[in-house]
């Protein structure tokens, strides 16, 4: 049995003044809400991808961002075929202000934006990647960026 391809992907940990957190909603695999990100293009690095990925889906400018806060290793269906995906996760301080709908020039199949509190993520029946995003959530507010990065599930 060969191992699936690896696809290399980016994800931002947004985080408002009230430590709520920003997620997607998208449609495909029964629906889902996620952080902003994706895959690395070409040779570009994570900070770059990070970058590109915000203004494509968010619509921001230039934001300082922390980090690695947390990693991730993922296998799922993507476009029809089984893939592994190894995220890696930064954390940028936005506004809703910071956030530009209009600029965002590849919204992709997301279907709604959301602010998410920790507490919501935990009691939510609804699919949110990662499972354990609240609790990064409220160690990231309650003692900052982490020294090492989180493995996540």
């Amino acid at each position: 049995m060969t191992s699936p391809p690896i696809r290399t992907a980016v994800r931002v940990v947004a985080l408002d003044g009230d430590g709520r957190v920003l997620l997607l909603r998208y449609e495909e695999n029964g629906g889902f809400w996620a952080t902003p990100g994706g895959a690395l293009d070409g040779d570009e690095d994570h900070l770059a991808a990070l970058r590109r990925e915000m203004r494509e889906e968010l619509g921001t400018g230039e934001v300082p961002v922390d980090g690695p806060v947390a990693e991730r290793a993922k296998e799922f269906l993507f476009e029809g075929a089984m893939i592994r995906q190894v995220e890696r996760y930064y954390l940028a301080r936005l506004s809703a202000g910071d956030v530009d709908l209009a600029r965002a020039t590849q919204p992709d199949t997301i279907q709604e934006y959301r602010w998410w509190t920790a507490g919501e993520l935990e009691t939510t029946p609804e699919t949110v990647y990662p499972a354990d995003l609240g609790d990064l959530v409220t160690e990231i507010v309650r003692s900052g960026v982490p020294a090492r990065p989180v493995v996540l599930r």
